[in-house]
């Protein structure tokens, strides 16, 4: 199915998807691991959580823009 596909028609596709998740989960938090105290043979580390807020607005951008490009790569076929 993805073989017949035309590249405009899939990144349609694949910016639509994104642009649902952007707004189903809003973000995402990931863990780094920091060291705050090195001496010598004494290590201690610390977990810290970061988050990145996606904002609505990117993804109505992404759905809009993926729509276009389906609307456009069907009109193409025509």
């Amino acid at each position: 199915m993805l073989r017949h596909m035309k590249p405009m028609t899939l990144a349609g596709v694949v910016l639509i998807v994104l642009g649902a998740l952007a707004l189903a989960y809003q973000g995402f938090t990931y863990t780094t691991r920091e060291t705050v105290l090195d001496l010598g043979p004494l290590h201690a580390t610390a977990d810290r959580q970061k988050t990145i807020a996606l904002s609505p607005i990117l993804g109505f951008a992404a759905l809009a823009g993926g729509a276009a490009l389906l609307f456009s790569g069907a009109r193409s076929r025509a």
